[in-house]
């Protein structure tokens, strides 16, 4: 089977999991369910930064050790495989001996690029980088609107201005696609302005000694991004297993947020080159998530927890809502008035309903062989799929499925089942759930599971299920109750 290796970015641990990393993350999951349905030999990484000096901050705050913060909030990041019905594969973390281990191989395969020198500059701490003046907005931060402190300090710097027209071939050629083009846009455009060499060290004193030993130089510290960035290497076996690095290296998906863009697009690929490591395939960039409008923020009091929105409307509902009114690619706002017209416009009456009249519609327990006769419709359903799925195009994708839910209770309409019985319109009935239960796994996998578990279709519930094209139901069928999965809400 083709592999397919799929990442997340690895976020700090400063604060628990918002709404914000929940996007990413299922975004990721789609991709990596909707490939394995598919026969590809998938690989699903995500996981956590833990060296940043935001984090010794936070634990500051909290009169508890760094550790002790990044173990408890590392946790909090893992849950999410539960809350959220993620299906990753490795979950890696930047304290694990295996990242430690593969940071300092890469420090020393990059060492002819590397030097040491005393330099004076402007740094954010929550972008954990420098930044020129003529960078910042009204002299802020343009990411956190905060003021960088002057820094001035011996450290070692990265040559990443001798991979600047190499940087740009790649980029251009789509040798590394960047998607959308926008992003690749804003990424060349970075590249032509001109690529200074950029500090990858901190001082251990200033680091407060948390963070990865440069190598052989005890009292630097690794710069968090060029130790978060090997991760993807790291948890692929680069400086403990060869024959996994060789089999799932290069990432064939990275999945990130605009705001790490140049991290993701420049200065990892230069640190890849600099090492003679194969580079990264495609590179897909989403937009943030507002509430209300608003960027979330904690002195506004607006921060949304994805466990707060499953424990009372559940995960797939949160998922359909992030994968279908999110744009894929631009910044998307949450409320909770849109998530509950969604969540009862699509989920309760739409999708929910259609369950609830088929099994009550479809009341014989053992079918044979029948016509399907939604065949076509069915199929131009899972050509969409395809189509905008390989464009990570996810809200696309999503309006092509419950297109093709509406065409069923159309069909029901028409051929009114309760007052004449047929085969053939039952035999369709069934068959089209069946579908329907495949179509929706990459997005909501508990729906689909319990379709599934009363179509008794073995497939979906295995720990990889893969489509046979149009397979359908064949031989005896027992049906078994099922409850629509979307409850109305309580006012």
């Amino acid at each position: 089977m083709k592999k397919l290796f799929i990442t997340t970015a690895i976020p700090y641990v400063n604060s628990p999991p918002h709404i914000g990393f929940a996007l990413e993350v299922v975004q990721a999951d789609a991709i990596a369910r909707y490939f394995r349905i598919l026969g590809r030999d998938v690989l699903f990484l995500t996981g956590t930064d833990e060296n940043s000096l935001k984090n010794v901050q936070a634990a500051e705050k909290e009169g508890i050790s760094t550790k002790e913060l990044v173990d408890k909030n590392a946790k909090k990041f893992y849950q999410l495989k539960e809350i959220l019905n993620l299906s990753f594969d490795d979950f890696i973390r930047t304290t694990q001996k295996r990242h430690i281990k593969g940071a300092q191989k890469l420090w020393l395969a990059c060492k002819k690029d590397i030097y040491k020198k005393i330099y004076r500059g402007l740094y954010c701490v929550g972008c954990e980088e420098y930044y020129k003046e003529e960078e910042l907005i009204d002299g802020l931060c343009p990411e956190h609107k905060t003021k960088p402190e002057l820094l001035k300090e011996e450290n070692y710097f990265f040559k990443l201005s001798n991979y600047s027209d190499k940087l740009l071939k790649i980029i251009q050629k789509d040798e590394i696609k960047i998607i959308p083009e926008t992003r690749k846009n804003e990424i060349l455009s970075f590249i032509k302005s001109g690529l200074e060499d950029i500090c990858i060290s901190r001082s251990t004193e200033r680091a407060r000694g948390w963070g990865i030993d440069v190598p052989g130089d005890s009292s630097q510290k690794i710069w968090v991004w060029f130790d978060a960035l090997s991760n993807y290497i790291n948890a692929v076996g680069y400086a403990t297993n060869r024959k996994k690095f060789e089999k799932w290296w290069p990432a064939d998906i990275h999945v990130i947020g605009k705001g790490i863009s140049r991290f993701h697009c420049v200065y990892w690929p230069a640190i890849l080159l600099s090492a003679k490591l194969p580079l990264p395939k495609t590179i897909f960039i989403h937009g943030y998530i507002t509430v209300s409008g608003q960027k979330m923020s904690k002195s506004l009091g607006n921060v949304v927890s994805p466990s707060d929105v499953v424990e009372k409307y559940g995960a797939d509902a949160l998922r359909y809502f992030l994968l279908r009114d999110i744009s894929p690619t631009e910044d998307g706002d949450f409320t909770f008035e849109k998530f509950e017209r969604r969540y009862e416009g699509d989920l309760v009456k739409g999708l929910g309903n259609l369950i609830t009249r088929i099994f009550g519609l479809v009341k014989n327990t053992n079918y044979f062989y029948g016509k399907f006769l939604l065949y076509k419709e069915c199929e131009d359903c899972w050509k969409k799929l395809k189509k905008e799925m390989e464009k990570f195009q996810f809200n696309r994708a999503l309006e092509s499925v419950f297109s093709f839910v509406k065409k069923i209770d159309e069909f029901i309409e028409i051929k009114k089942p309760w007052q004449q019985k047929s085969k053939d319109v039952e035999f369709t009935l069934l068959n089209s759930l069946s579908q329907i239960c495949w179509l929706i796994y990459p997005f909501l996998p508990k729906t689909s599971a319990k379709i599934a578990k009363a179509l008794k279709i073995k497939e979906v519930l295995k720990k990889k299920p893969v489509y046979k094209k149009m397979t359908f139901i064949k031989g005896r069928l027992k049906i078994g109750e099922i409850e629509t999965p979307f409850p109305k809400l309580k006012k």
